[in-house]
């Protein structure tokens, strides 16, 4: 990695403990050590290398790229910390980026804020730091600022995250999720509800033996080119808690339209399915961490499925319904019997701490 020249006149501290103790959050020397042996070196950029309280980022660089800020943030619980496929510090950096990248902006800078529980191994710390440079990187994007805090040995579970995003907004692209229009096609970008499954199986107290993988995946060069292929892409969402079908009736509700889905043409993995079976839940309500819905006008949809079977992310995408006029402003779906069924808003949680 190459280092910043600040990063290389400054003498880093080094991190000299097994775990977490309550001294790497007094504010002391041991939580310089911390900041700068397991963040500042790992991060390391020209931004993050002052040191500041806060990262300084020139106008002129941001007015750029478009004419527009988006601005985000989130908070990340997860339970278990590591779980196949990803870990919460890539899901961190994944949600962050996505969160930016389906309102059209591309995703610039992050915040990185920790809040460790005393006697959370320093290893894990460091791979999750890791982790979450090496997202940062494949996304295109600089943590250059955070926070650390510790609390007391059962005041929080091992460590949560909370960051912030900044990126900015091509004046060619105007999404949201008011801009559904009747005949417009939905497309999703791969197979539903495997961040769930995976979670679901890594937990302990759930004996599930899969190799299904968590889709956690920053997808920010996959919507810039579908953006590429189409501007007017009306509306984009990621699918995280409450599932595509969430998703769905946020659309219709805003847009004052109505939803039909095909059964038949949406993917979910035979061992997602079958968790889903077991523990009588529904797939399209599972979370998910690297699947995209959009709503598209029906002559570019040809277009923006082949830019996105470009991409590993959109190699399995396909389109699973269409529009159409409701005054209920309902999402229907066809099931693979010939029936209709009423595809509503999620009610509480299927599965909490998912992210």
């Amino acid at each position: 990695m190459t280092t910043s020249s600040n990063s290389q006149k400054r003498q880093l501290g080094v991190l000299n403990s097994d775990v977490i103790t309550l001294s790497h959050g007094s504010g002391g020397k041991a939580m310089r050590d911390l900041i700068e042996d397991v963040f500042v070196r790992a991060f390391d950029n020209e931004k993050l290398s002052h040191m500041e309280d806060q990262a300084r980022i020139e106008l002129s660089e941001l007015q750029a790229k478009g004419d527009r800020l988006a601005f985000t943030t989130d908070s990340y619980v997860i339970f278990p910390t590591f779980f196949p496929g990803g870990d919460i510090g890539k899901l961190a950096v994944s949600g962050t980026v996505n969160d930016l990248a389906v309102s059209g902006a591309k995703p610039l800078y992050m915040t990185c804020s920790m809040i460790l529980e005393e006697g959370f191994p320093v290893a894990d710390l460091r791979k999750i730091v890791q982790s979450m440079k090496q997202t940062a990187d494949r996304a295109g994007v600089a943590i250059v600022t955070g926070d650390t805090k510790v609390v007391e040995k059962g005041s929080a579970d091992k460590v949560f995250i909370n960051t912030a995003g900044i990126g900015v907004i091509d004046s060619r692209f105007n999404v949201s999720s008011s801009n559904a229009q009747p005949g417009d096609l939905v497309i999703v970008n791969g197979t539903l509800g495997d961040h769930g499954a995976a979670v679901i199986a890594a937990r302990q107290d759930l004996a599930f033996e899969t190799n299904v993988l968590s889709d956690c995946a920053p997808l920010n060069l996959l919507i810039a080119d579908m953006f590429e292929a189409c501007q007017d892409i009306h509306c984009l969402r990621d699918a995280t808690r409450g599932g595509v079908a969430t998703i769905l009736n946020e659309f219709v509700r805003d847009s004052k339209v109505g939803i039909k889905l095909a059964e038949k043409a949406i993917s979910i993995r035979p061992e997602v399915r079958g968790i889903c079976e077991i523990l009588g839940l529904d797939p399209l309500y599972l979370a998910n961490e690297g699947k995209i819905v959009s709503i598209v006008p029906p002559a570019y949809a040809g277009k923006i499925i082949d830019v996105m079977r470009r991409h590993e992310e959109g190699a399995s995408c396909s389109i699973i319904g269409e529009v159409v006029e409701s005054a209920s402003h309902m999402v229907t779906m066809e099931t693979s019997f010939g029936g209709e069924r009423v595809v509503d808003m999620l009610v509480g949680d299927q599965l909490p701490r998912i992210c």
